[in-house]
Formats: C-alpha cells, structure tokens, sequence
C-alpha cells in the first residue's frame, strides 16, 4: 500500500539514503572538471534544482527512459554538451569512448549531490550498445531521421503545431533507428536521435531554447510513493477496500436489473425524441421500399446487420439496413446519433430510421456504384491512379471532418475497403459508423471495449484498448497501402497486414524498389513523385507507437498536394491529346 506523507522514521531513513549517493561517485572526476573531462560543460553549465532535494518524482523521458525529475535536468545538460562536441569537433560519432566519459561521471560543484554516475547514465559510452555505436553516417540518409531534423530546426511557426509534429517525428525516427540496427536498448537510441537533431544547430540559442522546451511533450509522469510497511495498517486497508468493492458490486446489481425492467417499459420510439432532423420510417414504408417491384435485392451485410436496395414512392433509390436483433442497441444508436447531426460530401448521408415491433431499420442514400474493395478485385477494370489519388483525398477530407468535429473527435473505428462506398461518378463516402466513439473536448483518449475489423485496427488499440484519433490514422494508411499496391482482399488477417506494412517500410528505406509496391495493374501509368510521397505519408500512418502518427491534417495536406498535381498533368495530357478526351474520362476506370 502506498501514501504521500512519510512518517518520520522513513523521512530520515531517506535522508540517510540519499546523502550517501554522492559518496558513491566521490572518486569519479567532476564534469565541470575541464583537465580530466573531455567534454565542454562551459556552454552549457549545470544549473543545479530544488528538484534534486527530498522526495524524486519518476518521469519516463523521451517515450522510453525512466528517470527522475532531477535526472532529466541532467540528462539535458549532457545531451546539449554532447551535441555541442559533435558539432565542434566534426565527429560521426555521438557518444565518447567508455575511458573518457568515466571521466565526466563524478559530481557537479554546484550540486554536490547530483551526478551522471548517482543518475545511472555510466552506460551512455560508444561502443556499449548497438545504438551507441553508430555513426551519423550511417543514418544521414534515412527518411525519418531527415523527416525529424526538418520538422524540429523550423519553430518560427505556430510553436504547438511544431512541437507537435517534432516529437512524432522524434519517435518515428528512433523507432526506425532501432529496427534498422535490431537493438533492444530504445532509450539509448532515442537519446542518439536528440542528441544529433540537437547538434544541426547547437549554435542557435533560440532554436536550443525551443527544442528543449518541447522535448518534455514525450514525457509521461509516474508518480512515486513510500510503501506502508505496518501490517495492521495494511489489513485495515485492505478490508474497507473489501467493503467498498462489495457495495459496489451490490449498486451495479441493482441498477442493472432497475434498467432492464425500465427498457421494457420504454416505448418503442421514446429514444428517438432527440435524434432531430431524420424522418420516421413506418415499418409498411420499409417493406414497400425493399419489395417495390416485387423483387428484394440485398447489397451485402454491415457490422451491424443485411443491406437491401430499396425505392421510396418518390422514386428515390435508398439503402435500407435491417439491423440483426442480436446485435446490441448501443451499435443502431451510435450509427443513428453520429449519422443524424453529421453532414459531408464525403460521409454517407442517413435519411431516417424506424422501430417497430422489435424491429429496427436505417435509411441511407444509395451509392450505385459499390464499395471499393469490389472495384480493386474486379477482373474486366482497373482503377487508374488519377481516380486512386481522388478517393484517398476524398476520404482523408472526410476522415479530417470527423476529427474536427464541433464537439469533439469522432473515431469511425471501422475504417476499411468494404466501407468506403462509391457513387456512379466514383465520389467515395465513408459509411458504417456502428462503431464510431466521440471523444469530448477535453479528452485526448478513452479506454474501450475493443472492436473492429482485425487486419485494420490499431495496433496500440488491440493491445491496451486505448482509443485515440491515431486508431483511424492507422487504419486509413492500411487502406492507402491497399490501394497503391492493388492488393486484392476484402478482409486483411494480421499476418497480411504485417507483410503489407513491412513491405512498404523496406521501400522507404530503400531496402527494396518502389516498383515492387506498385500495382502491377496500373503499367505504370502513375506520377512516380506523388506515389512515393504518398508511400512514406502512409507508412508513418501505419506507425506501431499513436505517437509516431501524423494528425489527419498532415495526411490530408500530403494527399491534396499530390491530387493538384494530378490535376495539372490531366489537364497537360488533355491539351496536348489528339482526341480531345474529357478530363472526367481519367476519372474512371480503365476496361482490361
């Protein structure tokens, strides 16, 4: 058990403790100590903080490494100074050799009792790991390494917007460095990162300013306390914990079996008085839809339940879904209040539901043209990369609608082929919003029950049930790598999605050619600049850490800029072209 206030007994067993950590570095050679180490603490001098006195509050610095709060002051201290030396001295090697940097282990004079050594940072020596013993060489190259030197060198801008981008660069970036180098040791590489970004421009007092106030941004608190060692106490603890948890359990009872008899009671249409704006359907106004012409056509089968064609008495061709009995209620009100106060071009519009005798029906418009994993498994077409690049912009400027939702984020939860519907002129509409979860305002996460389709869901999702915007962002780049590479399922299991993402990630880094992403389909009829921008926005899309993910603005941006350049080559292609043909023709798909 645990407390915030420490008896007195324990308040000097601690003092004891931590006045006895300087004397284990007692031997070892100050910092500040310009003879004995070979690092310039002068620049960059430590300044000693009242955070290093009494109780050390725990902190996970730079997503990885768990430290103190007076470690981490150390710890910037060192990464400005050893960024300083790999600038002055020209070095392709960030770190100094085991010999020189015991060196620089021992005390600070101004803080006697804080040091590298008491922080345990003795292993930050080249040669120690494999993400101490490369060189910038190496990695120079590399997509998220430039990505991340770009993003953070510019703060001139909006400094939230900057920060935000440079730490999800930061962690892409070392997620690539310890893939490529199969290291176990995250935080070495993570602080490698920091260290050269830092060193571009170590000069730049403003810019060492900036980029050090926005490197807390990855931190994640964890707060400490002393354990309660008296048994009595714990006992007494433990049974009104015991209690409480007994009450609890009674409360729930009662107040699940108080719902169940008030939802039986409830009348059928007594939910519906706040969903404004949606016509009532009666049940005879369905069964007439789906029969009009004595004939029943199913279009395929939601998350939720069967989808009919169905015509209105004003002719209007509708999509009718009768929702399964079985399913929960909770996924017909989520589709109906999302749908009911959500309208764009590129969200499936809902005209109006019904429930009647323990039935229950949602009327869409109907998009004639399919979903598009039908388009992509079609043997006699093939989609052109000009109708490609429209969907996947289309669907971001959807995608972008719902996370900036006047209330809060709106997560699809669902987002795949088989629900991005297309009209006959191959608009696409992102449909299925059964699962879709609004986070309020001032909530960055919530923890879920998990649900999706697998092969598409978010990795960090499946894993801690934690739902942010970042679970659509992965999604949607599933699909953009589904739709560059013409890979044809319907449904993606979690072994074709790994050999999937992992197949782009090699392209990005240039283990492979881009032509092996390519959709053979396309025989190259494709701006090769656009689909390689397009590739590297997905992969960041498809990032193992939320962290790493670009926010659907980025996505959004990258994609956009890559469809205006695909308009200028229509237009390019038109005014040259013999034949005259249409721009609209290029937005079609290709007989085979």
């Amino acid at each position: 058990m645990i407390i915030k206030t420490g008896h007195p007994t324990l308040k000097l067993a601690f003092f004891l403790a931590t006045s006895l950590i300087p004397s284990l570095s007692v031997d070892l050679p100050s910092p500040d100590d310009s003879v004995s180490c070979l690092l310039d603490f002068k620049k960059f001098p430590y300044q000693p903080a009242g955070e290093c006195l009494g109780y050390q509050e725990k902190v996970q610095v730079l997503g990885s490494l768990s430290t103190t709060l007076c470690c981490r002051n150390v710890l910037n201290v060192l990464t400005k100074t050893l960024a300083s030396h790999v600038a002055t001295t020209k070095s392709d090697y960030v770190f100094i050799p085991q010999d020189q940097w015991m060196n620089c282990n021992g005390a600070f004079h101004k803080q006697d009792s804080v040091s590298p050594h008491s922080c345990r940072f003795d292993s930050l020596y080249s040669g120690k790991s494999k993400c101490s013993n490369f060189s910038l060489s190496s990695i120079k190259e590399d997509f998220h390494y430039q990505n991340a030197l770009a993003t953070c060198s510019d703060f001139n801008s909006s400094f939230d917007d900057v920060c935000s981008n440079c730490t999800a660069a930061i962690l892409a970036a070392t997620d690539s460095l310890t893939e490529k180098l199969e290291a176990e040791e995250r935080a070495t590489c993570a602080i490698a990162t920091v260290i050269y970004i830092a060193a571009a421009k170590i000069d730049d007092p403003s810019f060492v300013d900036n980029f050090y106030r926005c490197l807390p941004a990855l931190d994640a608190f964890d707060v400490g306390y002393d354990k309660i060692k008296h048994s009595t106490v714990k006992a007494v603890i433990a049974i009104f914990m015991a209690v409480v948890a007994l009450m609890l359990v009674l409360l729930l009872t009662l107040y699940v079996t108080k719902s169940r008899s008030k939802s039986k009671c409830r009348k059928p249409n007594a939910e519906m008085k706040a969903w404004s704006g949606l016509y009532r359907f009666s049940k005879a106004e369905i069964e007439n839809a789906i029969n009009y012409g004595n004939e029943k056509k199913s279009l395929g089968r939601g998350s939720a339940g069967q989808v009919y064609k169905g015509v209105l008495p004003s002719g209007q061709v509708v999509a009718i879904k009768h929702i399964h009995q079985s399913s929960t209620t909770d996924s017909f009100q989520r589709e109906v209040e999302g749908l009911s106060r959500v309208r764009h071009p590129n969200l499936v519009c809902l005209f109006g539901c019904c429930i009647e005798g323990g039935d229950r029906y949602l009327v869409y418009e109907y998009c004639s043209a399919g979903n598009l994993a039908r388009h992509l498994l079609r043997k006699d077409a093939v989609l052109t990369w000009e109708t490609r690049v429209k969907i996947l912009r289309d669907c971001a400027l959807g995608l972008r609608y719902l996370h900036h939702y006047i209330d809060g984020c709106i997560v699809h939860r669902d987002i795949k082929l088989t629900n991005i519907l297309l009209t006959e002129t191959l608009e696409p509409k992102l449909s299925d919003f059964g699962l879709a979860k609004m986070l309020g305002m001032e909530e960055s996460k919530v923890f879920t029950d998990v649900r999706g389709t697998i092969g598409y869901m978010d990795p960090e999702y499946m894993s801690n049930a934690k739902l942010t915007c970042a679970s659509d962002i992965y999604s949607f780049g599933i699909v953009i790598l589904q739709l560059l590479s013409g890979q044809k399922v319907i449904e993606l299991d979690l072994d074709a999605r790994d050999q999937l993402t992992r197949k782009a990630k090699d392209v990005c880094l240039g283990k492979r050619p881009v032509k092996d992403f390519e959709d053979p389909r396309l025989g190259g009829k494709l701006n090769r600049a656009d689909f390689e921008a397009i590739l590297q926005i997905a992969v960041l899309c498809v990032a193992k850490s939320s962290k790493g993910r670009p926010t659907v603005d980025v996505v959004f941006e990258e994609i956009d800029k890559a469809w205006k350049n695909t308009v200028i080559d229509m237009k390019a292609r038109q005014d040259t072209s013999t034949s005259e043909t249409p721009m609209s023709r290029s937005l079609e798909v290709i007989p085979v």
